[in-house]
């Protein structure tokens, strides 16, 4: 097993909750927490822990971004205009990796990322290895053909275990992904509940 796949068990494991929805997930097989004393880990959480657990929740669902990076969207989304928590939905899922995840050229945003940091993602026609890079309503995504002809891409766009939300067109036989517009909070296709509230509260201390 892979240390990025171990890495995106623990967070599961760590969080109490199967994160991207999938079988494979070590919360299906043990609802305790990791490491000998895990199961006795039943406590009252704290509102400061509830809010923590909301915060690594978001954040490790997108692949499990830094904090810096998580704060600076943050801070993003506090400036904008409108309410701060749609505000945040709407840039992390306008993040590369996350449309190359949701339209299911990948099985997971750990493998989106990689496919990007490896130049086989077009963004409007030129090649963008950031994936952190936040797109505008209306880029579109390219694979590279080379991608397009990996076993993981093919698998992960012929999975029924999760279908692409409305706010990403496909165009399936030119292997691209245009977003339509900025998701909200309620369009977002989440197997978790996510509360973006909690995290603004818990970067407002």
């Amino acid at each position: 097993m892979s240390k990025r796949l171990e890495a995106k068990h623990k967070i599961s494991r760590r969080i109490g909750q199967n994160l991207w929805g999938t079988s494979k997930s070590p919360v299906n097989k043990r609802e305790s927490g990791p490491g000998q004393h895990g199961a006795r880990r039943k406590n009252k959480i704290s509102d400061f822990g509830i809010q923590l657990r909301a915060k690594q929740t978001l954040k490790g669902y997108y692949g499990n971004i830094t904090e810096r990076q998580f704060r600076k969207i943050y801070a993003e989304a506090d400036r904008l205009r409108g309410d701060t928590g749609e505000n945040m939905i709407g840039l992390l899922e306008r993040r590369l990796d996350a449309i190359v995840y949701r339209a299911k050229f990948a099985p997971t945003p750990f493998a989106a990322r990689q496919l990007v940091s490896h130049g086989h993602v077009k963004v409007n026609g030129r090649r963008l290895n950031v994936a952190s890079a936040v797109l505008k309503d209306g880029d579109t995504v390219e694979l590279s053909s080379k991608a397009q002809q990996m076993a993981t891409v093919i698998a992960a766009s012929q999975a029924t275990d999760r279908d692409v939300p409305d706010y990403i067109e496909i165009d399936a036989t030119k292997g691209t992904a245009k977003l339509a517009r900025t998701p909200k909070l309620s369009d977002v296709p989440y197997p978790v509940q996510m509360n973006p509230n909690l995290i603004i509260e818990f970067y407002s201390r």
